[in-house]
């Protein structure tokens, strides 16, 4: 879905999706200025089974909509790991926090977690705590959370933020070879 970036002022919810806790956080950006709303985690660990966990994940989701109405939903997308089963449990979790948000006819937007990292710090191979260090200079966060998922979902919030208006690339190349074939009709010959 495509936002609407003429509005002047707009929420956006920022949410890293997981299956033992789901950090999220609030931005309100004004102009071209964004300020700190909110940022904290829905602790799931002691809950066993499964799919309860993912009805809490769609049930907080669609109370932080109705707490904050965001104008945006930022996710951060599953990363590729070696753990298949890992994956999977992500990728459910993500999909329940989207559905959330598309029940509410909210625009969704995915961003991986090296882009995140990569647009708060400028390195895509941030620590969690390099991150979330910037944030709070960014910010001006008083103090960081225990556990850093909450400010992994705001960090979400805030790359979006900082893309906003920017095209997404529609294609991926994987080496200059690649590029050259996808585009053979920008050559000269």
């Amino acid at each position: 879905m495509i936002a609407n970036y003429d509005k002047t002022e707009k929420i956006i919810l920022g949410i890293d999706p997981g299956t033992a806790i789901m950090g999220f956080g609030v931005i309100k950006v004004v102009g071209n200025k964004m300020s700190f709303v909110q940022m904290n985690e829905l602790d799931m660990r002691k809950i066993k089974d499964p799919y309860i966990k993912l009805r809490k994940i769609f049930e907080r989701t669609i109370e932080l909509i109705d707490t904050f109405n965001p104008d945006e939903i930022a996710l951060e997308a599953p990363f590729f790991g070696k753990n298949v089963q890992s994956m999977l449990k992500l990728g459910r979790a993500q999909g329940v926090a989207m559905a959330a948000g598309l029940s509410r006819d909210i625009p969704v937007v995915e961003y991986a977690p090296l882009r995140i990292k990569q647009a708060i710090t400028g390195r895509g191979q941030a620590s969690k705590e390099q991150v979330a260090r910037m944030l709070q200079s960014l910010l001006g966060l008083k103090e960081l959370p225990k556990n850093l998922d909450s400010t992994d979902g705001l960090a979400a919030a805030v790359c979006h933020f900082y893309n906003s208006g920017k095209p997404q690339v529609s294609k991926s190349y994987s080496g200059w070879a690649s590029f050259v074939k996808q585009n053979e009709k920008r050559i000269k010959k």
